[in-house]
Order: structure tokens, then C-alpha cells, then sequence
């Protein structure tokens, strides 16, 4: 059973978070060219692989139920939970620069919008590499 949540922890890691990044991470560019078709489609795909990441947590504290009261799980978990909270935000920033470049209204360009989904995104990714770093080194024994 350990098999299977660990692979299951791993593949959801590899083929949710990897995703949802990619698409975070190349908003900003469609954003300041206006291309709203684009931006549909990643708001699409940044919720769709923002779902299927709860499967990383769930498979993960299932996995580590008996070591949750180590430090780089305790971390981790916090950690995970940040980025979550985080990809609310640029989900909201999505919608919302969405909307403003829907408006064909050229005063308004989505630039607080473009900074805010650049940076969070960028933390974001950041939070994927330390919770990578504590998996593999952290000591489950």
C-alpha cells in the first residue's frame, strides 16, 4: 500500500504541479499581449491542475501519517499550504485580467495584475523546489 500512495504522491506531484506552474508562469506574457483567448485557456488549465495538486497533499499525509510529527513534513505541509493560498490569488488575478482586457477599454492594460501573477508565481515555484529539497533529503526513518 506504501508503493502505491508514494507513486500516486509522485505522479500527482509531476503531473499537476508541473502544469500549474507552467501555465502561472506564462500568464504574465499573454497578458501584456492582450490575448485573451489564451488567457481563458489558462485560467482554465491553471484550475483544473490547481484541483488535481490537492491530490499531492492527500496522497502525501496519507504516505506520511506515521512521521507527521517530523519537521520537514511539518514544513513541508505548511509550505504547501502557502503556495495553495497563493494560487488562489493569481486564480483571482486571472479572472480579473481577463475581465479588464475583455472591456476593450485601452486605458486599462492589467498591469497590477501582470506583476502580481509574475510574482506569486515565481514564489510559488520556489515553494515546489524547497518542499522537493525537504522530500528527498528529508530522513522518514
Amino acid at each position: 500500500m506504501t508503493d502505491l500512495l508514494l507513486w500516486l504522491h509522485i505522479g500527482f506531484a509531476i503531473f499537476a504541479l508541473g502544469p500549474v506552474t507552467a501555465a502561472t508562469m506564462s500568464t504574465p506574457r499573454f497578458i501584456r499581449a492582450k490575448d485573451v483567448n489564451v488567457l481563458r485557456y489558462l485560467h482554465k488549465t491553471t484550475r483544473v491542475y490547481a484541483i488535481a495538486a490537492i491530490g499531492v497533499f492527500l496522497f502525501g499525509l496519507l504516505l506520511g501519517r506515521e512521521y507527521l510529527g517530523k519537521p520537514y513534513l511539518s514544513i513541508s505541509m505548511t509550505l504547501f499550504i502557502v503556495a495553495a493560498v497563493l494560487l488562489v490569488i493569481v486564480d483571482r488575478d486571472q479572472i480579473t485580467a481577463i475581465r479588464v482586457l475583455s472591456n476593450e477599454n485601452p486605458d486599462d492594460d492589467a498591469k497590477v495584475q501582470t506583476g502580481r501573477i509574475a510574482a506569486l508565481s515565481g514564489i510559488m515555484t520556489l515553494i515546489w523546489l524547497v518542499i522537493l529539497v525537504l522530500m528527498v533529503w528529508g530522513d522518514p526513518y
